[in-house]
């Protein structure tokens, strides 16, 4: 048995259509080896009863929400499929997917997976698939929080019921608002598969090969023909140095082409975690270091619990080297996260005089 094992976090609201994605996506050839987690609201397990068996494992969290309720169990249940497996209990298997309810917010689950040391190491969140309901359009989710952090923290987006309706513009801007980097998808034109939806972690589990610009949202989006997708607005891959905010949910991206010292960096996304680790939904980073500058080092944060940095084995020829943080949030403080920045970068505010940059040093003591 390979660990760690690739996991997929699939969410969407209420009615979203999870349960008719993941019935379809089990019958592939490519998920035969998978292990699934059904998580229901409510002590009935509906949910379960729809899922249609295909020979895969499958393990029903009858008694409450995943990120609520039931967050020790799924931890409980993930343990006990790595224990089954090293004593034969169950046959191998390559991948572990996640159903989650309507009404969940995906973070704790992602913490759950990269906060717990046992489960950091037999684990690797390959990435967090979120459906959108395009015929209910945006009255049937926004304000709704937990919908807002669905879509915030994905790397797929998958639109569902496109055959009954056209997701209309104030659906798309807001999906574009809050997620500008994620890949969009549309299910009812047969684009939601295992090939697109899986392999969205940082190493294509098959290939073996970085897909650093693409886990991190970089560059164009290569759904396919653009006229054959025009509701699909490709164009949110955008604005580096922007915050990105709707409603409480922002992006704040930075950007260094110059060698950063190891120490410093980290010191940085301790202070980031710290300070703001409760309004911090996802953070991804890609580092360029002064110590190892021919190998790039991933960061994965959620929360306040930071997934142990990994150095990759080289930089992808589709990526100059340079430094990037991508921070997913609630109300971050844009300026504020890029003068802590500068702070550990070595350099001060170019656009404030020296004594305001000084005064203003978000390393300062108040009162000295």
């Amino acid at each position: 048995m390979n660990f760690p094992l690739r996991v997929t976090v699939l969410t969407g609201f209420l009615g979203a259509g999870k349960t008719t994605l993941l019935n379809a996506v089990l019958k592939h050839p490519d998920m035969a080896r998978s292990a699934v987690i059904v998580n229901e609201f409510g002590e009935a397990g509906l949910d379960h009863l729809l899922v249609e068996s295909a020979g895969e494992e499958i393990v029903e969290l009858s008694n409450g929400c995943i990120c609520c309720s039931v967050r020790g169990e799924l931890v409980d249940r993930l343990a006990d499929i790595v224990d089954r497996l090293q004593t034969g209990r169950l046959p191998p298997i390559e991948r572990v997917l996640i159903e989650t309810t309507g009404m969940a917010d995906p973070t704790p689950v992602l913490t759950s997976l990269i906060g717990h040391p046992v489960l950091a190491q037999a684990y690797a969140l390959d990435g967090v698939v979120t459906l959108v309901d395009a015929h209910a359009g945006l009255p049937g989710i926004e304000g709704r929080v937990e919908a807002e952090r669905q879509v915030a923290v994905a790397d797929r987006i998958v639109l569902t019921k496109t055959d009954l309706s056209e997701p209309g513009a104030d659906l798309l801007s807001w999906i574009a608002r809050l997620n500008p980097r994620a890949r969009l998808l549309d299910a009812a034109r047969g684009e939601a598969v295992p090939a697109t939806l899986m392999e969205a972690g940082v190493i294509n589990s098959r290939t073996r090969e970085a897909q650093l610009a693409a886990w991190l949202g970089e560059g164009g989006c290569d759904c396919g023909d653009p006229e054959h997708h025009d509701h699909h607005h490709h164009d949110h891959h955008h604005h580096d140095h922007a915050g990105h905010r709707h409603g409480t949910v922002n992006t704040v991206s930075i950007l260094s082409d110059t060698p950063l010292p190891i120490g410093q960096m980290e010191e940085f996304i301790n202070l980031v975690l710290s300070m703001h680790g409760d309004k911090l939904l996802r953070m991804k980073a890609m580092l360029l270091t002064r110590e190892n500058p021919t190998r790039p080092l991933v960061v994965h944060a959620v929360r306040r619990f930071l997934h142990p940095p990994v150095f990759l084995r080289e930089w992808p020829a589709s990526i100059r080297p340079h430094s990037r943080f991508v921070l997913i949030g609630e109300r971050l403080d844009e300026g504020k996260l890029r003068d802590l920045f500068a702070a550990f970068a070595g350099g001060l505010r170019s656009d404030a005089p020296d004594r305001a940059a000084l005064v203003d040093n978000p390393l300062a003591i108040p009162g000295r």
